[in-house]
């Protein structure tokens, strides 16, 4: 099974080293950087996709396989953010968070194939859609609970369809094309790769169909055993392997101690509840977690969920620049080597 390690872009603001905080790191937003009488020389040429650049290269260069800019309602653009690190960076895959509300599966195809065509083929799509009903509606989205699922299906229907042939027809509930498709240089362009997510049946029932990779909230490898098991079933009964994908955070440290103790700062300025210890710490209920312990421990963690079954990790750190490359220098060699022993030795 082929491993991806995939870094998270903050798209709204990030904290800094020891200070749980939330900033606009890189932008002015009005105020002086450094108190009365002390002056900032870059002013405001500089703002946050600025930051989000450097962070963008500092995965690139520490190893990473690609970044996932999600889709904050308060945060820039995605699709923005993605054709603004693309030409900085060289290996990443860029996986683009957006929702089916956007507008036109066909548009949104054809902005596919040129993001396609100028990053070497980097594109990748993660579609959702916020559960929250007036959330939606605040971004000009009606649709109905019961159909948000089947719209996304809808959606990378038409979009793969126009992708991959030529002409295309399509007439559904949300989309209706007639003799669609790309000609010329925007033909034979790579479909992005679909990521999906939700442990709800449906939500596994859809990607079974239509993901190239789903991604389950944080949990411990044996609570998430029959979410895979149950993935793997749907999807072999329609002849597909989706892969699946984790998505946590990491506060990793040289030893167990240390980690723990950052841990327990940065609960206490956010005012969390605080771990008692090192592994899986999931402080405010949400859908992500975060594995705290030393580089050691938490290769073995990942390494357990790899061997479990999860072939796409998206993880994050705050803050994000400085953790990339603590990340990428002290857990992912680690990491790959020891799945690379892990599957010599199976073998």
């Amino acid at each position: 099974m082929s491993l991806e390690f995939i870094w998270e872009l903050p798209n709204w603001r990030d904290s800094r080293y020891a200070d749980a905080s939330p900033y606009l790191r890189g932008e002015r937003d009005g105020q002086a950087a450094f108190g009365p009488g002390i002056s900032d020389p870059r002013g405001e040429r500089f703002n946050y996709l600025d930051y989000l650049q450097q962070i963008a290269r500092a995965a690139d260069l520490s190893g990473f396989d690609g970044i996932r800019i999600g889709n904050h309602p308060d945060g820039d653009e995605p699709w923005i953010i993605a054709g603004y690190v693309a030409r900085s960076t060289r290996h990443l895959r860029l996986l683009t968070e957006f929702d089916a509300a956007r507008g036109s599966a066909v548009y949104a195809a054809k902005n596919a194939v040129s993001y396609q065509r100028f990053s070497g083929g980097r594109f990748a799509w993660q579609i959702s859609t916020p559960a929250n009903a007036a959330a939606r509606r605040r971004q000009g989205d009606f649709v109905a609970n019961a159909d948000l699922l089947p719209r996304i299906e809808e959606f990378i229907s038409v979009a793969r369809g126009v992708i991959t042939q030529a002409p295309f027809s399509f007439k559904g509930r949300f989309f209706e094309v007639l003799d669609g498709g790309f000609q010329g240089p925007l033909s034979g362009q790579r479909v992005p790769p679909i990521y999906l997510a939700g442990d709800a049946a449906e939500a596994l029932q859809l990607s079974a169909r239509q993901a190239d990779v789903h991604v389950f909230s944080a949990r411990s490898p044996s609570e998430l055993a029959p979410l895979l098991d149950e993935l793997n079933r749907i999807a072999r009964a329609h002849g597909r392997a989706p892969q699946a994908g984790l998505r946590l955070d990491l506060l990793a440290r040289e030893d167990a101690a240390e980690a723990l103790a950052d841990a327990q700062r940065l609960a206490t300025q956010a005012g969390l509840p605080a771990p008692s210890g090192s592994g899986l710490w999931q402080p405010g209920g949400g859908s992500v977690a975060t594995l705290v312990g030393s580089y050691a421990e938490v290769v073995e963690w990942l390494a357990e969920y790899a061997v479990a079954g999860i072939g796409s990790f998206l993880i994050g750190a705050a803050p994000h620049l400085e953790e990339a490359y603590r990340v990428g220098e002290n857990v992912l060699p680690a990491l790959r080597a020891r799945l690379a022993g892990a599957t010599a030795h199976t073998a």
